[in-house]
């Protein structure tokens, strides 16, 4: 378990996508190859959007917040869309088990009910799942599938913010 750390939660901002591309690949590298094997993290790897690509879908209508040191340096990250899907929730390997991705998570669902988004999914990496299922997510489903030729896995999580009406 890591040491508590301070940080800052604040929102997107243009500036923040280089950072954002390097934890997503430090993540998927360091961190998703305790579980995916070398060919699984390369073509995850390569699932990280470009620049444009990126921009365009944190400026979509998304809530983005990012984890920050105290030097406004990102740290983490998280997306929720308009319907409850989070699409990325990435964080550096330094601060793993601190406590600073549960805070952003907290953020993140804290906006959900702000919003009355009834339901938070997403499609979560092994590891993600057991952070997403700590964070009271269900499993609903693994999902094998194959990206370049490689068979790859995540699993379907979803959890109830409010009975659906």
């Amino acid at each position: 378990m890591g040491t508590a750390i301070v940080i800052t939660i604040r929102p997107f901002r243009s500036d923040d996508i280089a950072a954002m591309r390097d934890i997503y690949a430090r993540a998927v590298t360091e961190i998703g190859s305790r579980i995916y094997n070398p060919d699984q993290v390369r073509v995850w790897t390569a699932l990280i959007p470009g620049t444009d690509r990126f921009a365009t879908m944190m400026n979509d209508g998304r809530i983005c917040l990012i984890a920050t040191d105290e030097n406004d340096c990102p740290l983490a990250f998280c997306d929720l869309e308009p319907d409850g899907h989070i699409h990325f929730l990435y964080a550096i390997p330094e601060i793993s088990g601190t406590g600073a991705v549960a805070e952003l998570y907290d953020a993140i669902e804290n906006t959900a009910q702000e919003r009355n988004i009834a339901k938070l999914y997403s499609e979560a990496s092994e590891l993600a799942k057991r952070f997403l299922v700590k964070q009271g997510f269900k499993v609903v489903e693994r999902r094998d599938f194959e990206v370049a030729g490689i068979a790859i896995h995540n699993y379907a999580v979803e959890k109830r913010l409010r009975p659906i009406t």
